[in-house]
This record gives structure tokens, sequence and C-alpha cells, in this order.
């Protein structure tokens, strides 16, 4: 069997999970889903939502978290890369893959091309 992907969240490949949902460049696993839906259906929080990074943490929560958010950045960016592939192959200019990107031309040509 081939592996796919990791789910972005737990990262458990493909291979370990029932389903695997591909989002723009991200995935979740069932198992994710179910928690996630757990978390919303809850209570809800009389609080101002706080992003991860701005929570009280201890330093070894933030270094344990530092792989994993490492590991599903490079995922997103080879999943960048294959899209950026299909668009030249089904004809995408550099100037139309860069628009799509918010960048130059030039920088899509610059980070995607290989030839640098």
């Amino acid at each position: 069997m081939t592996h796919i992907a990791d789910c972005s969240f737990c990262r458990k490949p493909d291979s370990e999970v029932d389903r695997l949902v591909a989002g723009p460049g991200v995935f979740i696993c069932s198992g994710c889903v179910t928690a996630a839906a757990q978390v919303i259906a809850g209570a809800p929080s009389e609080s101002e939502p706080v992003a991860p990074w701005d929570a009280e943490l201890p330093l070894e929560t933030v270094l344990g978290n530092l792989g994993a958010v490492a590991a599903a950045g490079a995922q997103a960016e080879r999943n960048l890369r294959v899209w950026v592939g299909k668009a030249r192959e089904l004809g995408g200019t550099w100037s139309q893959i860069g628009g799509a990107l918010e960048m130059t031309r030039q920088s899509a040509w610059e980070r995607f091309s290989g030839e640098n």
C-alpha cells in the first residue's frame, strides 16, 4: 500500500487510521475528527480563544510540540510542491502560479522550479 500522508493533527500515517480526509495541503484522520467534534459539542467557552503558542505552557511542552509542528509544516510544503507541479503539468505559467500564491512570478519560479 502506498503511503499518501499523515494526519496533520496526530501525525498518524494513513495506514494506521480508519479514514484520512484531505484538505488544502493538510489531512485529518477520523479519530481527530471525532475528538474535534467532542470539543465543539462541549460547553461554549466564556473566554476569548487563545492561539496554542500564546497559552501559558511550560518549556518542556513547547519543546515537545516543535517536532510535530515541523513535521506538519514539511508535509504541507511537500503537498504544495505537488500541487504546483500539477499546475505546471496542466500548462500553468509561473505568473499564474505566483498570482495564486500571492507572490511574484520570479519568487514562484525560484521556490518551486528546482532550477535554482
